[in-house]
Order: structure tokens, then C-alpha cells, then sequence
């Protein structure tokens, strides 16, 4: 199939418009049109991934974390990035990341180390605002429903667990053609007076083009009158983090245990333990040392993240156990995650997980 087929599709789970400023998630090397037939999944991108895309004949790798953050100013294989962007390019292969992205959706990255902790009831635990825009539109009574259906089916009216969600009102719209126009009802030159719906929906920004399409194309009127508005409401399934609960509380002895072997970690650096049971968990992959007060105020007991700092675990003041856990540790399981999803949707494409340990970190025990 041609690459676009399933980066389209990894971006309608996890939008590019929803990843962090300082990203660079997307198609970093590669066409749209490369035609492809087996991919290789990957925490990072490495020299020996690479090299293992070569080897087991893929065309594709895809990546949680970007190879390239920063702009590159000379090619001449004297960093790692260099060399890896320059042999994928000479053999063909093309590499995608889907890192804060996939980090910011619900059933993301997050949601992952909250199955394999086996906590319950998880949900965002910084949800971003910003992010929504409401719809509204005008419509003679008789095609109301099929604009909305329309609407709906282009990605709006999401609210939580509910879907195809609109508020509708009845009233009275006026216009007049001038001699230049072709008016779906009335006359030229002449006001006319017709019953009208007014729809109502919200939608995420980044289907703002696409629902728009769908509007004109579904709207009888030659003039399709309606107005965006920014909506400055959090949206609940977009964020940062996520906290979840144990079905059984466990003492924190015995839950930072289960993290340990749950999340493959060699060591687990953590603050002061305060004595309590432990119930409520925040988590982040990767450096989520910003969510801290978040997760105090969510009223987690533990908070398991990484990339923690000396002075920066001072921060807990016993308010909650911060654990680190180490970054590759947190994110681990992001490839099986990618392997799933890509595999559910794709079943005759050939996906492969590698066989590379890329954590640049090792342990002397």
C-alpha cells in the first residue's frame, strides 16, 4: 500500500495538531506516495535499527520518539542523527514518528502503562484546552438532518463517550438574491422568508478543514452562513498523563514490587515513602516532572514517571511518592502498542516488532 495509507490512519488516532510545541512527530523521511510492504516498529530510531530495517526487507520504520528534534545544517555522518536520516534515505526506507501525539490521546502511551500496572478507571490527568471549536449553521428544516449527518460523520459532536452531539433551535432566516445569484429557495431580487434550523456542534480544531468540506457539500444553500467560534473548554480525552486506581490497595512496598516487575525496571529511584496505602497512581512516559502538581491535586499516591532531577524530587514534600522509573522503562511498551493498532487495522501488511534494545542507559549491578 502507499505510505499515506497508514500514516492517515495513525493520524486519525493520534492528530499531529495534538502533540507539543517542541515536536516533531510526522513523516520525517519519505513520500506520502512510497509504496510499501513491511514496517518496522521502534521505541527510537537507531543506527541498528536501521540496519535491521535493511536486513528484514522493510520500507518503513515507525518510531515513538523523533530521530530528528532540531534542524540539521550539515550532512557529513559526523552525529548519530546524520548517519541514520542519510541510510535511510540511500536504502529507501522511510521513517515516522508518532511521539507527544500518541502521548496526548486517550488509549496513547499513557493508557498503556496504566493496562500493564493493571489500574482501573483511568482517565487524562492534564487535560488540554484550547483545542475545541464550536460549529454553527443555518438550514432549511427539510435538510437539517442531512447536514448533520454530514457534520457527524466528519468528525464531529464528540463529547466523552457520547457522539453525534448537537443543539438545534427553530427560527426564521431572511435574505435577498441580487440579479447575479441562484437561490435553492425564493427568488432574486425579491427577501424571502424560510424556516430555518440553527445546528450547533463542537469538533476538534484539526478537523476544521475537513468538517468544513462536508458542510458545503452537504448544504442545499448556494451562501452557506455560519460562524467558528473558539471554545476554550478542556477536553477531556486530549492531555497530558493519567491517573487510575488499583482494584486492591497495596502498601507501598509492595506496590513499587509490582512497578518493578510490571515495568521491567532495573532500579526504581524514588522519594520518601509516607506510610499510606497506596490506591490512586498518576503516570507519564518520558520526563513528566511538569505534571507533579497535577497529580497532588488529583490526589495520586504515587506518581511514576522518569527523568526525574536531584533538586526536583524535593518538589513531592510528602505529599505523594514520586517514582522514577527511567524513561525507556516507562515507554517500553509503546511498540507493542503500535503493533496493535497497526496490525488491527492493516491485517494483511506485515508488521514487525524489533529486536533491538535501544535504551542508551545501561545499569552495573
Amino acid at each position: 500500500m502507499k505510505l499515506a495509507e497508514l500514516t492517515n490512519y495513525l493520524e486519525s488516532l493520534a492528530p499531529l495538531a495534538y502533540q507539543e510545541d517542541y515536536d516533531n512527530s510526522g513523516l520525517i523521511v519519505g513520500r506520502p506516495d512510497q509504496e510499501i510492504h513491511q514496517a518496522l516498529i521502534s521505541l527510537d530510531c537507531t543506527e541498528a535499527v536501521v540496519d535491521e530495517a535493511i536486513a528484514k526487507g522493510c520500507q518503513l520504520i515507525v518510531s515513538h520518539h523523533p530521530i530528528v528534534f532540531k534542524g540539521i545544517k550539515k550532512f557529513n555522518g559526523q552525529t548519530y542523527v546524520q548517519r541514520v536520516v542519510e541510510k535511510a534515505i540511500r536504502h529507501h526506507i522511510a521513517i515516522y514518528a508518532i511521539h507527544t501525539n500518541l502521548d496526548n490521546v486517550t488509549g496513547g502511551v499513557n493508557q498503556r502503562i496504566c493496562d500493564v500496572l493493571g489500574l482501573k478507571d483511568s482517565h487524562i490527568l492534564s487535560p488540554k484546552n484550547n483545542i475545541l471549536k464550536k460549529l454553527v449553521t443555518y438550514v432549511p428544516k427539510a435538510q437539517a438532518a442531512q447536514v448533520r449527518d454530514a457534520l457527524f460523520k466528519a468528525g464531529a459532536g464528540h463529547i466523552g463517550n457520547y457522539s453525534e452531539c448537537s443543539f438545534n433551535s427553530e427560527g426564521t432566516g431572511t435574505f435577498k438574491g441580487n440579479e447575479n445569484s441562484d437561490p435553492f429557495v425564493g427568488l432574486p431580487g425579491q427577501q424571502h422568508h424560510e424556516a430555518e434550523i440553527k445546528i450547533e456542534t463542537i469538533y476538534p480544531v484539526n478537523l476544521e478543514n475537513k468538517l468544513l468540506v462536508a458542510l458545503f457539500l452537504a448544504h442545499p444553500y448556494e451562501e452557506v452562513a455560519y460562524d467558528l467560534y473558539p471554545v476554550t473548554n478542556q477536553h477531556q480525552q486530549v492531555g497530558s498523563g493519567m491517573i487510575g486506581e488499583l482494584e486492591i490497595p497495596l502498601t507501598e512496598e509492595e506496590f513499587l514490587r509490582h512497578v518493578k516487575y510490571s515495568l521491567k525496571a532495573q532500579v526504581i529511584r524514588h522519594t520518601e515513602l509516607r506510610g499510606k496505602p497506596v490506591r490512586r497512581v498518576a503516570v507519564c512516559g518520558g520526563s513528566g516532572g511538569f505534571l507533579l502538581k497535577q497529580a497532588i491535586s488529583a490526589g495520586a499516591d504515587f506518581f511514576i514517571t522518569a527523568d526525574y532531577k536531584y533538586h526536583e524530587f524535593f518538589d513531592a514534600e510528602k505529599k505523594v511518592v514520586i517514582a522514577d522509573v527511567g524513561h525507556f522503562e516507562s515507554e517500553q511498551f509503546t511498540q507493542n502498542l503500535l503493533y496493535e493498532i497497526i496490525q488491527k487495522k492493516f491485517a494483511n501488511f506485515a508488521v514487525r516488532l524489533t529486536e533491538i534494545n535501544t535504551n542508551p542507559i545501561k545499569y552495573f549491578i
